[in-house]
């Protein structure tokens, strides 16, 4: 049985990996050069993932963010050239979100960087410690109950 001090040092160690897991990943972002914030990297693939153009509502509620902040996002975003905004075929007044070629070249780069930052992460882990923390990992994730003995 864990006490209420192991689950707080666990919960903290949790914390200090994400922050340490952003700090790789937005290094291997900045090595690439590519201009694009974790946020921004965060909106590109979230839009890589939706079948038809999302609306910015619907970007904002995935991301669980304000909608101003995806605003923003998309502003940066199309300033670059990696988003675009469009007109809804069945609603002119409606605005959706689509990724451009330079947006999906941009997710090539993404992906690289990130898979670079998570070698450098899980470097010190054997394949069935990966494995196993995977497995972990998932089952926070999906917050399904743990039976204790």
């Amino acid at each position: 049985m864990t006490s209420p001090d192991s689950d707080g040092l666990l919960a903290e160690q949790l914390l200090r990996l994400t922050r340490r897991v952003h700090r790789i990943q937005k290094r291997h972002l900045e090595q690439r050069d590519l201009g694009i914030t974790p946020a921004q990297s965060r909106l590109l693939r979230t839009l890589a993932h939706w079948g038809s153009p999302p609306r910015m509502a619907d970007l904002a509620e995935r991301l669980e963010v304000v909608p101003r902040a995806v605003t923003t996002l998309v502003d940066g975003l199309e300033a670059s050239g990696k988003v675009r905004r469009v007109p809804d075929p069945a609603n002119r007044r409606v605005i959706r979100i689509e990724l451009t070629d330079d947006g999906r070249k941009a997710l090539g780069e993404l992906r690289a960087a990130r898979r670079s930052a998570a070698e450098e992460i899980l470097a010190p882990l054997t394949d069935e410690q990966r494995e196993a923390l995977g497995g972990l990992l998932n089952t926070l994730i999906d917050g399904a109950p743990v039976t204790r003995c």
